[in-house]
This record gives C-alpha cells, structure tokens and sequence, in this order.
C-alpha cells in the first residue's frame, strides 16, 4: 500500500512481469493476426491506408492513442500533480481542432485522394516545397517518436533495475515487427487494444487512491485545499506558462496543426472507407480526448491527495517528478499501462515514417515499381525507420519536461507547416517562392524562440509551481520541509548568466510557438508573394483550395464538383472580411 510518508517504489513481482509480457505479446500478436489475414493482399495501399475500407470507431481511437502516449500517461498527471488542474482546459482546445480539422482539412484532402500529407505541397506550391516540408515531418516525428519510447522505457528501468537500452530495443522491436508484418490495419487495431488498456490503468490509479484516501471527496478537498483546482487564469501576458488564453489559443492551434497536416493522424481518417465516417472519427476521437485527459488529470490530482505532506521526489525516493504515479500502487494494470501504452504512437510513427517516405521520395523517382517491391519497400523502410527512432531516444534523454518538450517540437516545426498549408489552402495569390521563404523564416523563429526556452527556462514567476511539502515524511535527506523545488531537469543546467531576452522573448509560452509559426509563415508568405509577382491564376486547380461546400456540410460535398465548377468564387478566399487582402495581393502583383 502507497504510504504518504516516504520509501522507495515497490519492485516487479513475478505476476508484474507475467501480466507485462502477456501484454506485449498481445500487441504483437495483433500484427500478426492482421498479416495473416490480408495476406493475400499485399498492395502499397493496403498496408499504409488498410484499403481505404476502415470504419470511423477504431480509427477515433487510434486518432486518441497515437497521441495519447506514454508521454501524456506520464507527463500529464505530473502536471496535474505540480500545477494543478489547468490542463483540463484543453478540453475546449480539443473541441475546436476537431471541428476545424473535420470541417476544413479532412473534404480537402480525402477530396485529393492523397496518400502523404505533403503531396498536396508539391499540387499547391513545387517539388522543393514538397521535399522540404517532407524532411521537417520525417525528423519531427523521429525526434518524438524518441521521446515517446525514452519515457516509459526510463520508468520501467526505474522501478524494475532492467538495463535501460535494452528495454528500449525490445520494446521497439515489438512496434518493428507488427508494424512490418500488419500494416496500417495492425496499428489501428493495436491502437484499440492499448487505449483500452490506458483508460483501465487510469481508472486502477484513482481508484487505488480513493481506497488509501477514503474516498473521491477527500481528493478533491485536499486539492482545493492544496490549490490545485484553480485552473482559470485569465491573465493575458503571453510569457505566462498556462493560462485559459495560452491553451484555448495557442492549444488550440498547436492541436490543429498535431492533427490536421501530422501524416500519423492524416493516414488515418483518410483511410475511412467514407467522408462522412472520416469526419465523425475525429468527432469520436474528441470524446476520447476528453476522457482520456480527465482521468489523466484527476490521477495527478489523486497523487497529490496521497503525497501532499511528503513528496517523493523531494524525499529522494523516485528519480524524476515522472515515477510519482508508480509509486503510488502495485496494481498490475498501472505497469502494464507504462510500459505499452507507448506502443501506439511508436507503431503509428512508424507506418506514417514509410508512408511519406514512399510516397514523397521513392515514387517520384522509381515511378514503374511493381506492387511486390513496394511491399517489400513498405517492409524495410518499416525496420529502417524503428531502430531510427530507438536511436533517436538518446536525444530525448538530453531534454527536460517529457510532456512540454514533446508539445514544444510540435510547436516549433509543425506551427510553420501549418502555415504553409493555411497559405496555400485560403490565398489563391500565394506562390512557391513565398511559400518557400515564410515556411523557413517562421521555422527560424520558432526554433530562436524554443530553444532558447529550452536553454533558459522560464523562471517560477512564469510557471507558477504550486507548493509541496515533505513535512510528513519519516526519511528525508536534510531538506527543507516547507520549500518548492525546481522540477525542471535543465533548470540544474541553466547558466548563470541569463541574457535580456531570457525573461521576454524566450519565456513565451511554447503552446504559442504554433501560433507564432503559423502567423510569421503566412505573412512572410503573403509579403514576398506579392513582392514576386503571385500566383498565375489560370493554372490553379480549384479543388486545392477549400470550397463552401466543404465547411460544416452534413452531406459532405453532395456535388463538390458543382462548386469547383464555379472556379474563384467558391474557391478560396470567399470571406467578404478576407476579400481587402486578396484586393491588396493582386494589386502588389501588378506593381
């Protein structure tokens, strides 16, 4: 039983490593399954985009999962646990990106009937743009996909003393082996099966509190009580770590550019056999969303309930803020759910890894592959680009909080993506030229802005820890008990000189580092556009662009083709409110 007053983390017992191994036998078991079963199926299609046949359920909770990772299993009721419940309100941000993804981005990519995200970038703009943009996802998603298997992989050695990287590479042979074997089928189908297993993991976690605590109720007064329930801020200052304006803004952005343009989440709902079970797979997904945070959030609030009088970091008995929730129960299913919960978002990597590295690099240069070699392409590249991601890990090592690290290299590289596909989706004027020049000075910026928040972490001014205390203890080290300690890993590494900039322009929130991305992107974009004479607009195709029918249409474009008929009046730009700036784009041109 989890005690508030100190001791190390109980170790695995023979049934924690049983359960564990029957778990990621399942996993890969599920691979297997699904390559047995399409065997006689072996198209390029087939294993990056299940034949296109897939249903809106399964692939909603694949959307949740892929996402959903060890990193949020981990990171999220640590935040819970030392901020307290602000993070419910992504909640809201949640709500709105899957409204604008289903409502704008799905029509027009399932419209295309594209197999890679970027290969709109190559419709829209050029080959260059495309090949760029390809390049800034594929180290993207490595860099994360490191991350996602770092975690788990650091607490299982933590509390089981096996060797670190070897958890690492058997754990990510297991994704290698059924993302090689099954296919997109056997990611969204493991998918199921680990989100299912996750929310089980949450619920075993509150519950386990309730029983030590006496109750829901006292949880939630000693998080009143604690202050952790204050989770409404609304200060404007956008140097502010979490406020209600930096999530539902800047969360909201940096989730639509996670889900609309990120290929693992695209390969998805474009793999539904319809539009409209596409759209509504994201509309599930949201309450999957929702659910999933809740339970994560109120399993930190839980710590806190338990661990509010002794700490376990500041006592010494965890090594990272990251392991307080594995202390907290012996129940089986919370191992289980550290150590494979990862596998979904590895695997949906992985699959996403080949898909655009087939279709953006391979094809367009071996344009005569036989199906056969494809697949055995598909394969390969699937190896390559697992032991890619283990090696990857190495990287994550270096970096601080799991959770804001993995949301600030979204921020950082697809906030300018985005803005390159908003440029292109919504300005009929916009060239590759400009396209080309906003996509790399607002990837410049952001990189500026986030790694030097990263090298000079916002003070406690901005992040607003909430106390701790270790009073309660029995064992403590000659601490303080009354003092808040730095929970930030590279706040140890922080030199102690801090330039001018450290306290304004690196301390930005990174949920804005999306939104500055986005904004520099498409008004670099639209400047140099203008500067270099815009877009020919006779050799366009209207259906790059959004039409009216696409947007908030329960028929899903019953006759899209009548609307992309009528050329510039329904493609594009059609907002009265953004018809000035069209007017001033075509006359920058003819200047």
């Amino acid at each position: 039983m989890a005690t508030g007053t100190g001791g190390p983390v109980a170790p695995f017992s023979v049934w924690d490593y049983v359960v564990f191994v029957g778990t990621v036998l399942v996993a890969a078991g599920i691979g297997l399954f699904q390559a047995i079963r399409g065997r006689k199926n072996t198209s390029s299609d087939e294993f990056l985009l299940g034949g296109r046949q897939m249903t809106a359920v399964p692939v909603a909770m694949s959307l949740t999962a892929s996402f959903m990772s060890g990193i949020t299993v981990i990171g999220t009721p640590a935040e819970a646990y030392r901020f307290g419940a602000a993070f419910w309100i992504f909640g809201i941000s949640y709500a709105i990106m899957s409204t604008i993804t289903a409502e704008v981005f799905v029509p027009l990519f399932y419209r295309l009937g594209i197999t890679s995200t970027y290969e709109y970038l190559e419709m829209r703009y050029n080959m260059l743009v495309r090949t760029i943009g390809t390049s800034m996802y594929i180290f993207q998603t490595a860099l994360y996909t490191g991350m996602v298997i770092y975690a788990p992989a650091l607490a299982l050695n933590q509390i089981t003393g096996l060797d670190l990287w070897g958890v690492l590479v058997a754990t990510g042979v297991v994704c290698i082996i059924y993302c090689t074997l099954g296919g997109l089928k056997a990611v969204i189908w493991t998918d199921v099966f680990q989100m299912l297993i996750m929310l089980a993991g949450f619920v075993a976690v509150i519950a386990r509190g309730a029983v030590v605590q006496g109750g829901l109720g006292k949880i939630w007064d000693d998080c009143y009580q604690g202050g952790r329930l204050d989770a409404f801020d609304f200060d404007p200052d956008p140097l502010k770590r979490h406020t209600f304006w930096t999530i539902v803004v800047g969360g909201s952005l940096m989730w639509v550019s996670m889900y609309s343009i990120n290929q693992s989440q695209v390969q998805r709902y474009i793999s539904c056999r319809t539009l409209t079970q596409a759209k509504l797979s994201l509309y599930v997904n949201m309450v999957g969303l929702w659910v999933t945070v809740s339970l994560a959030v109120f399993s930190g609030l839980t710590m806190y309930s338990i661990y509010k009088d002794c700490d376990p970091l500041t006592n010494g008995d965890v090594g990272a803020i990251d392991q307080v929730h594995l202390k907290l129960t012996s129940v089986n299913m919370v191992q289980i759910l550290i150590c494979c919960v990862h596998f979904s978002t590895v695997s949906s990597s992985i699959n996403a890894l080949v898909a655009v590295t087939v279709e953006d690099f391979i094809r367009p240069v071996w344009k005569n592959l036989t199906e056969k070699q494809l697949s055995w392409i598909n394969m390969g590249l699937s190896v390559f680009f697992g032991f890619l991601c283990i090696g990857m890990a190495g990287v994550a090592s270096l970096m601080g909080s799991i959770l804001q690290a993995a949301l600030s290299i979204f921020g950082m590289i697809s906030g300018p993506l985005l803005g390159l596909y908003l440029l292109g989706m919504f300005w009929r004027t916009a060239n590759a030229t400009g396209g080309l020049v906003g996509l790399v000075v607002g990837l410049v910026v952001t990189l500026w802005v986030g790694i030097g928040g990263q090298i000079y972490p916002p003070l406690d001014d901005k992040t607003k820890p909430l106390p701790i205390s270790v009073a309660g203890c029995n064992r403590t080290q000659d601490l303080n008990f009354t003092t808040v300690t730095p929970w930030t890993s590279l706040a140890t590494l922080t030199p102690l000189y801090r330039p001018a900039l450290a306290d304004e322009w690196y301390s930005l929130s990174y949920l804005y580092l999306s939104v500055l991305g986005t904004l520099v992107t498409v008004i670099v974009g639209l400047v140099v556009s203008a500067i270099t004479g815009g877009c020919k607009q006779e050799k366009l195709r209207s259906d790059l662009f959004v039409i009216r029918s696409d947007l908030f249409c329960a028929g899903c474009g019953k006759d899209p083709e009548a609307d992309l008929k009528k050329g510039s009046d329904n493609a594009g730009f059609v907002d009265p409110l953004f018809n000035p700036i069209e007017k001033v784009m075509e006359m920058g041109t003819k200047l």
